[in-house]
């Protein structure tokens, strides 16, 4: 029986196994049920013969689940698998048809927190592996598991660990801990994540709150910050800071190609958000563009005196901003936090003060790179088709992994694109994590060979 074969008899064992870890609760926000999620997934692992360990940087931060099996055929080449074991709060529980953490199965579908997000994802690479080793004996390449717990929190530690065990670590390529599949059951082989900034200007004015017929007297802070953030960007969407896209580079001619082929309906997706146009009126490719490769400058809250229903005339004491930028490759958050400070004070803003919550830089893995056609490859045998795309328009830790490990990073699974993912009812289709498990042997194979 080859790896393939083995899948389709023993998805019962894939089902059992994923609702188990869905029953085990794992929510970083509240440092719930980490480490036994933790001990659970070195569990599984050892369960389909990957050596396992858990590892630790310092007291008060979760574990790594580490997981190694080294290859007779291909010793030479490593592949890593990099997913997470926490998951999202599963608040508001009284939107869920079913316990958020019961692993319910009803047809097609298993429902619960993490049912994709990311235990699905990460039971999809367990099981293709056991399928090798279950069929052959063998793993096509060098197998590295490095499993986190705290991605849903923002991934604080990870730089840290890959610094740490940078030697322990080394790979070749590493598959991405999710991949969306769209509406049609193509899966998107993202290349690459935005990084991202986000900060909160203040400013205070008054010791207290007035009333606003004192206004003509006392400066009122939501104007100066609003004066402030209208610097920032042009209705456009342009972000207007000295030097904020000095290092970035253009798209290569194969990115455009990749790009203008990716599928994208603007008709369905103001639909879907009830617009009737995008930023700067852009149309077809420069859409398509945007979502690849612009930098964003997002106002994420702005709050200032009254917000409760009815009217208060007051005049608030301080005032703050929420603004998150979405940085593409070659943006350096620690420099543009440094041109973001010298724009404000080259405008007059000096008084505004500036807090720094989160810096990520972005990361893109080249299109012409052979670990790429690898995948795709995979994918199209697998799922019969697929979708390149150069750039996930969100942000993840990808970049300490190219930066830190220096290898190629790609995401690619299971996750369908309404999966409700963060939600309530959140779940796994069992057709697509069957695919995913198939073609995950299917990458270890084509990597095995290169």
């Amino acid at each position: 029986m080859n790896p393939l074969k083995h899948i389709d008899t023993h998805m019962e064992n894939l089902i059992s196994d994923l609702q188990t870890l869905i029953r085990q609760p794992s929510v970083s926000a509240k440092n719930e049920g980490i480490e036994e999620c933790a001990k659970l997934v070195q569990k599984l692992l050892k369960k389909a013969g990957v050596k396992s360990e858990i590892l630790r940087l310092r007291k008060g931060v979760a574990p790594i689940v580490y997981g190694e099996i080294k290859s007779k055929q291909n010793p030479n080449k490593t592949l890593m698998f990099y997913n997470h074991y926490d998951v999202q709060p599963a608040e508001p529980f009284d939107l869920w048809d079913s316990p958020p953490f019961s692993g319910v199965r009803k047809g097609n579908k298993i429902f619960g927190r993490g049912a994709t997000d990311d235990k699905g994802e990460l039971i999809t690479r367990i099981k293709a592996v056991e399928a090798c080793l279950k069929t052959t004996g063998d793993v096509p390449c060098n197998i590295k598991f490095v499993i986190e717990g705290e991605e849903e929190t923002g991934s604080a530690h990870i730089e840290d660990y890959l610094k740490k065990y940078k030697k322990k670590f080394a790979c070749d390529g590493v598959i991405w801990e999710f991949g969306y599949v769209d509406a049609k059951n193509r899966p998107i082989i993202g290349l690459g994540m935005k990084g991202l900034l986000f900060v909160e200007l203040s400013v205070k004015e008054s010791v207290r709150d007035a009333h606003s017929s004192l206004a003509v007297l006392i400066k009122n802070p939501a104007w100066r910050l609003i004066e402030a953030v209208h610097t920032l960007r042009d209705s456009n969407g342009k972000i207007l800071i000295k030097d904020w896209y000095k290092e970035v580079t253009p798209f290569s001619k194969q990115d455009l190609k990749l790009i203008q082929s990716e599928p994208f309906d603007e008709n369905d997706f103001k639909k879907e958000f009830g617009i009737k146009s995008f930023v700067g009126n852009k149309k077809g490719i420069d859409a398509k563009k945007a979502l690849v490769g612009d930098a964003t400058c997002n106002i994420a809250g702005f709050i200032s005196g009254y917000t409760g229903d009815g009217a208060k005339t007051v005049l608030p004491s301080e005032s703050l901003v929420k603004i998150d930028f979405r940085l593409i490759p070659k943006m350096d958050p620690k420099k543009q936090v440094t041109r973001l400070k010298k724009h404000l004070k080259s405008h007059g803003f000096s008084d505004i003060g500036i807090k720094v919550f989160h810096g990520e830089a972005a990361a893109r893995t080249n299109s012409s790179n052979p670990f790429v056609s690898q995948v795709k490859d995979a994918a199209n045998k697998s799922f019969g088709k697929s979708i390149l795309n150069v750039s996930n328009a969100g942000t993840g830790p990808m970049y300490p992994f190219v930066d830190v490990l220096k290898a190629p990073c790609i995401s690619i699974g299971s996750t369908y694109m309404f999966s409700r993912i963060h939600s309530p009812n959140e779940f796994a289709r069992i057709d697509l994590l069957k695919k995913m498990t198939k073609c995950t042997c299917l990458i270890m194979e084509n990597f095995g060979k290169s």
